[in-house]
């Protein structure tokens, strides 16, 4: 992970301006990754400060015993109205052993608008030496006068071959690479992958749907797959799979599948989507899923010849 956000611009902006002691009072991660926004915060603490965890400063950092450093929250839960009093106590005071103090807030986008409301005037006017570096997975429920007063740090998810690589430092694993393809551009969602033994049921799910030529199986093949655990995963690689066969021609000719088909394919998982978030039954789903696609797939096949 370390790697990965040191090539990023976030990064970069991050470190210029400390380099030119230019430090904003107030910064935003905008970091889509849930599972390592915490892990990434503390990287950039520690650029705040121009240490590295294998420093004495960078150590004390990391495991909270440095007092011009704190993270919330520290119970891993979300930013409560204790935490932010506390915060909003300790702000007015200066730092301890340096010129500049900085709070480090995970997962700001689950704080309450009121929660959100209370830190305005202190991220608006700190004290001298006070400086805030907040982390979000998503900007949309942040509040508009809160982005108006940081300087926004926006990570882009990172390419296939970056997350691939990065998977393959941690350990090899053979899913290392459909596990990239699959999660897009997001670390935590391949750690995740690969991490379970669920994500090779929801490959052998999903290449035995898509795969599925004889209508007669597809009840069958519905039925096996109907209390499947990760439903919405297994929509997901299923949609990861025609795209990729939609890239990869001769590969496509395997699934007997046309271009066209494939497309229409995509279409139907759209809906597959927005059904399930509607409770739709999933047997009835996958079952009719197979059904058009083969439908569809025959027609083409018939105009082609």
């Amino acid at each position: 992970m370390e790697r990965l956000l040191k090539g990023t611009t976030a990064y970069k902006i991050l470190s210029g301006d400390r380099a030119l002691t230019r430090l904003s009072h107030a910064y935003m991660l905008d970091f889509q990754d849930e599972k390592n926004l915490f892990g990434a915060l503390k990287i950039f603490a520690l650029e705040f400060f121009g240490t590295t965890a294998d420093t004495t400063l960078g150590a004390r950092i990391l495991n909270g015993s440095f007092p011009d450093c704190k993270f919330y929250p520290q119970d891993g839960k979300k930013l409560n109205a204790d935490a932010v009093s506390e915060i909003l106590e300790d702000s007015v005071l200066r730092p301890v052993e340096g010129n500049k103090k900085l709070y480090v807030i995970s997962g700001f986008e689950s704080a309450s608008a009121l929660l959100q409301n209370k830190l305005l005037k202190t991220l608006e006017e700190p004290v001298e030496g006070i400086h805030f570096l907040l982390g979000a997975c998503s900007l949309s429920p942040v509040l508009d006068t809160v982005k108006s007063r940081v300087k926004i740090l926006s990570v882009a998810p990172f390419t296939e071959r970056q997350i691939f690589e990065a998977l393959e430092r941690q350990g090899k694993n053979e899913l290392n690479a459909v596990a990239a393809q699959s999660s897009g551009g997001i670390l935590g969602n391949a750690e995740n992958m690969v991490s379970g033994g669920w994500f090779e049921e929801v490959l052998k799910a999903s290449e035995e749907i898509c795969s599925s030529a004889r209508t007669e199986d597809y009840g069958a093949i519905a039925l096996k797959y109907a209390d499947i655990k990760y439903k919405n995963e297994l929509l997901c690689e299923m949609q990861r799979l025609y795209f990729s066969l939609l890239k990869d021609g001769e590969r496509a000719k395997k699934y007997k599948l046309c271009t066209h088909s494939l497309v229409f394919a995509l279409e139907k998982l759209n809906g597959a989507f927005a059904d399930m978030r509607f409770n739709a039954n999933f047997q009835g789903l996958l079952y009719d899923f197979m059904l058009e696609v083969a439908k569809e797939n025959k027609k083409w096949q018939r105009l082609q010849q």
